[in-house]
C-alpha cells in the first residue's frame, strides 16, 4: 500500500539524483549549452529524437524553444524541431524502412552541416537513435547524447555525451527535463543578452 513515507522516498531519491547530477555532470550542461548556442549563433537548428517519454521530452524543449521558456522575455523563436511528432512520417517509415529508421530519415531530410542533433534516451541503446547519430555524423551535425545509467552505447558514439546518474528511468527523465529547461536558460540568455540587463 503506498503511504506518505513511499512518496517521500520517491521524491528524496528525484533529490538525490540531482545532488550527484550537479557534482558529476556541471560542467557538461555547460559545455553542451556552448555547443548548442553556437550553432544557433551560426544559423544552425537544434534536432530533437527519441522514444516514448524522451519523445514528449523531445516535444517539451524544442516548444520552449520556438515558443518561448519565460513568459516575461519576449524574443524571436529559436530553430528547434522535435522529430518525434509527425505521425504520417514515423509510421511510413516504420511500415517501409522499419522502426529502426524512423529518426535517421528525418534526420537526412532536415540535418544540415552545423546543425545539432540532440538524442535522448534514458538507457543509451536506443536502436533508432543511434541510427539517427550514425546518419547526423555523415552530415556534419553535432551529435549530443541525453542519457542516462552508464550511457549504453551512444556513450561513445556522440560527440558529446551528458549522462545522468541513475538506473531509474523516472529519476533518468526527470533530470533530462531539467538539464533540457537548463539549457533553454542559457541559450536565451545568450542569444538575447538585451533581455537580461
Amino acid at each position: 500500500m503506498i503511504s506518505n513515507e513511499y512518496i517521500r522516498s520517491v521524491i528524496s531519491e528525484s533529490i538525490e539524483t540531482k545532488k550527484r547530477l550537479i557534482e558529476t555532470e556541471t560542467e557538461t550542461i555547460m559545455s553542451t549549452a556552448q555547443v548548442l548556442i553556437q550553432s544557433l549563433q551560426q544559423g544552425g537548428t537544434i534536432l530533437f529524437c527519441g522514444n516514448g517519454g524522451s519523445a514528449a521530452d523531445c516535444q517539451h524543449i524544442a516548444a520552449e524553444l520556438v515558443v518561448r521558456l519565460r513568459g516575461n522575455v519576449e524574443r524571436r523563436a529559436i530553430p528547434a524541431i522535435a522529430l518525434t511528432t509527425d505521425s504520417s512520417i514515423l509510421t511510413a517509415c516504420g511500415n517501409d524502412y522499419g522502426y529502426d529508421e524512423v529518426f535517421a530519415r528525418s534526420v537526412e531530410a532536415y540535418g544540415r552541416k552545423g546543425d545539432v542533433l540532440v538524442g535522448i534516451t534514458t538507457s543509451g541503446n536506443s536502436p533508432n537513435v543511434q541510427k539517427a547519430v550514425a546518419k547526423a555524423k555523415t552530415q556534419g551535425v553535432v551529435t549530443i547524447g541525453l542519457l542516462g545509467g552508464s550511457g549504453g552505447k551512444l556513450k561513445n558514439e556522440c560527440d558529446h555525451s551528458l549522462i545522468v546518474p541513475s538506473t531509474v528511468t523516472a529519476r533518468i527523465q526527470e533530470s533530462h527535463i531539467l538539464i533540457g529547461h537548463i539549457w533553454c536558460e542559457l541559450i536565451e540568455e545568450a542569444l538575447f543578452p538585451e533581455k537580461f540587463l
